[in-house]
């Protein structure tokens, strides 16, 4: 099947749901089909990456942003069959620092005995270019995927541990989407991730913070498609 005619699996990250990929969707062709997903079901990271895989298109592009694209990197490896390219967007190989993993347990203890209401404000602004810290429709629109999703997922993707094994390898064209803005990953995590995968390219995206398919759609769909069409044949 030709790249241009292969479908476009999307993974969502940390507490955010399909339509994490609205503005993405809506600068792509009709002819171009595209399944969205949000990472609801699995204990691991391994677990999660099976979950997509029994209802995912026999083979595909897959598209990780940040924790999903910790999911896609599982799925490569372990179903090197069904991906014809992969794309990692603003994600990173490193697990979780103990102060990370505290602050997250901490979360989930105060949040336990309340009503999930979403992720909170300080949270979100610290995923956005600084310039968008004040977009009180986005801003929204980030805490109303994470309210929707409810505290069970929040629970389920918080414990997940983020390590990688030695084992896992990407046999696949893969491309790395990074932004310059980005306060969640580092340059030198995208430097880790090019460096881990064999002849994966890097790119970085100006203008944005970490939520680049909300900051920046119509550069990320740019991008891809054009990495498909010279890549993923």
């Amino acid at each position: 099947m030709p790249a241009q005619c292969l479908p476009w699996v999307c993974l969502s990250g940390f507490m955010l749901d399909e339509t994490l990929w609205d503005d993405v969707v809506a600068n792509l062709p009709e002819q171009q089909s595209v399944e969205c997903r949000s990472l609801t079901q699995g204990e691991t990271i391994a677990a999660m990456a099976d979950h997509i895989a029994m209802s995912m298109p026999e083979k595909a592009i897959l598209i990780g942003f940040s924790l999903g694209g910790y999911v896609a990197r599982s799925l490569a490896a372990r179903y090197p069959d069904r991906v014809a390219g992969l794309v990692l967007i603003a994600t990173s190989l490193r697990e979780d620092t103990p102060a990370q993993r505290q602050a997250k347990l901490e979360t989930l203890e105060v949040q336990r005995h309340l009503h999930f209401r979403g992720i909170g404000r300080g949270a979100i602004i610290k995923t956005l270019r600084p310039d968008n810290n004040h977009n009180e429709v986005l801003i929204a629109h980030i805490r109303e995927m994470s309210q929707r999703l409810g505290f069970e997922v929040l629970q389920r993707q918080s414990l997940l541990d983020r390590s990688t094994p030695v084992a896992e390898k990407i046999a696949c064209p893969t491309l790395i989407i990074a932004a310059e803005e980005d306060q969640m990953r580092s340059p030198d995590e995208q430097k880790e991730l090019q460096q881990h995968i064999p002849q994966a390219q890097l790119v970085m995206v100006a203008n944005s913070g970490h939520m680049i398919p909300l900051e920046q759609p119509q550069k990320l769909t740019r991008i891809i498609e054009q990495w498909v069409q010279t890549n993923c044949l």
